[in-house]
């Protein structure tokens, strides 16, 4: 099969996957690009329109509702539709995200248009793209090339949200170089956001319809519906902890707490992706030596205690060194969760399970941006990294309990 595939698709796709995932995997490439930058530029942004860090903090909150709204939509009502033109309705929305924000300046449209938009604060994906996504996936591998493929999936959104930090420092440098007025050089990244919505929109209005071997029909949950609302309640736990170290949280602390500038942020965020992505990429490997639940445990209880340990660092060089080491092993468990719960339950309810999976994390990641950025307003910036790092612990810890002894037939 891959003999006769374009060269893009060698790159992209394991050996065993179906073709239509590439477009899947390029889509997802382009979207983590826009998201790199968009997480750090996001609160500078929103404080050069006179907005505050309570404001930024309830801002990010919006948008995570938001998300959580529209893949409860997607579980809801997704099984009766194709999904193929929902990512397309998914990419038009992206674009006049963008548009949104980079045409209002008030608190309040701006507040409507992240709420309704796909705008993504945090390190990983949380919009509306993924359980379509993530069902598309399932359906175009399996066994250990699914979790080969979603690692794929994982590490491409993992490098290309590295570069796109970066692009961070693109406002300053046009300043410099144009004399364009800085919130105007910010606008146009938000600008290019929406265009980028448009390319995604391309790619998926020329995806190739699943074959008929590899689809299955969509359904609601029913016989998995026990292990998905328990893997749902376990995963909240851990969206709640993440919310309060979201990347544009993270980058509102690195510019209190040490007062680094966007452009050394970006590269900061850079570094976290390159070694994010190597670590997801060594995931698969890890996962069948010793399972997909110890490999999503055993990486992420000592990137907590990393992240604790940065939040009471005495200086910049030693909280960076800390959460590098965590940046390294926090996202070993993103395509190991997504292969787990594609592989628990049957095939006719991945879509609904993705969804269900991935809203009460939205909602519960939601909650927490507002709780944080209170605490950075009080002056307690060290406390949403360390009630971060602790709950997510806790989620470890409870997750092993809760799925070690579970079997999964392709294990």
């Amino acid at each position: 099969m891959l003999a006769n595939q374009p060269p893009l698709r060698h790159l992209l796709l394991p050996q065993g996957a179906a073709p239509h995932a590439s477009a899947i995997l390029l889509a997802r490439s382009l979207r983590a690009l826009v998201d790199g930058y968009m997480a750090v530029l996001l609160p500078a942004y929103l404080l050069a329109l006179g907005l505050g860090p309570l404001q930024v903090g309830i801002l990010a909150t919006t948008t995570l509702l938001g998300s959580a709204a529209a893949t409860l939509a997607v579980g809801t009502w997704a099984h009766r539709l194709r999904r193929l033109p929902l990512l397309q309705w998914a990419a038009l929305l992206m674009a006049a995200t963008g548009l949104g924000f980079a045409a209002f300046s008030a608190y309040w449209p701006l507040l409507l248009v992240a709420f309704i938009g796909t705008l993504n604060p945090s390190s990983g994906d949380v919009s509306v793209f993924l359980p379509l996504e993530h069902a598309r996936l399932a359906g175009a591998a399996t066994g250990a090339v699914r979790t080969t493929l979603f690692a794929r999936y994982s590490v491409l959104g993992a490098l290309c949200a590295a570069v796109g930090a970066l692009a961070a420092a693109l406002p300053g440098w046009l300043t410099v170089r144009t004399g364009i007025a800085p919130l105007n050089a910010l606008r146009g990244m938000f600008l290019l956001y929406a265009l980028v919505g448009m390319v995604v929109w391309w790619l998926y209005r020329r995806a190739p319809q699943i074959s008929a071997n590899e689809a299955a029909p969509a359904a609601p949950l029913g016989p998995s519906r026990a292990i998905v609302l328990r893997l749902a309640a376990l995963f909240s736990l851990d969206s709640f902890a993440g919310g309060m170290v979201i990347n544009t949280l993270l980058a509102l602390w690195l510019q209190q707490r040490f007062g680094l500038s966007l452009a050394q942020a970006g590269v900061f965020f850079f570094w976290t992706g390159l070694l994010s992505a190597g670590s997801q990429l060594a995931a698969p490997r890890l996962a069948r030596r010793i399972g997909l639940v110890n490999t999503m445990v055993f990486t992420h209880i000592p990137a907590n205690l990393c992240l604790i340990f940065a939040a009471l660092a005495p200086s910049l060089p030693v909280a960076l060194a800390l959460l590098l080491v965590r940046g390294a092993l926090s996202q070993m468990d993103v395509p190991t969760r997504s292969a787990f719960v594609m592989a628990a339950v049957t095939p006719a309810e991945r879509a609904a399970a993705a969804s269900v999976t991935a809203v009460p994390r939205s909602l519960a990641a939601a909650l927490s941006p507002s709780l944080a950025g209170a605490l950075y307003a009080a002056g307690w910036i060290a406390a949403p990294m360390v009630a971060g790092g602790l709950l997510k612990i806790v989620y470890d810890l409870t997750l092993w309990r809760a799925c070690r002894q579970i079997e999964l037939p392709e294990e």
